[in-house]
């Protein structure tokens, strides 16, 4: 069983930053694969970024270049930066790490005012 706890969502005004936290119950190197995903309301879940235990990175297109995870090893630890935030990045957040299985957190929610 991992536990996976998201926070750092909140209110933020359209062109600024959050930065989104994802706590770990295990290691991160031994997990495969670790990735944030949103869901807007009326909308499907969908991936917003991912990064494997090798450092390997993916980006959806809409948030490339604005964007970043990454991991702190030592904190078990995965962040999302979110820089120049739209309206359109209104989401719940939610934090989701493989092994051989999936783990999902709670959510966290963004919302961006225009």
């Amino acid at each position: 069983q991992v536990q996976v706890v998201e926070s750092g969502g909140g209110l933020v005004q359209a062109g600024g930053s959050l930065r989104l936290s994802c706590a770990t119950s295990r290691s991160i190197f031994s997990l495969n694969t670790m990735g944030w995903y949103r869901q807007a309301p009326g909308k499907q879940r969908e991936l917003v970024a991912a990064i494997t235990s090798g450092g390997s990175t993916n980006y959806a297109d809409s948030v490339k270049g604005r964007f970043t995870i990454s991991t702190d090893n030592a904190k078990n630890t995965v962040y999302l930066q979110m820089n120049s935030l739209k309206p359109e990045d209104t989401a719940v957040y939610y934090c989701r790490v493989t092994t051989l299985r999936e783990y999902w957190g709670q959510g966290t929610q963004v919302t961006v005012s225009s």
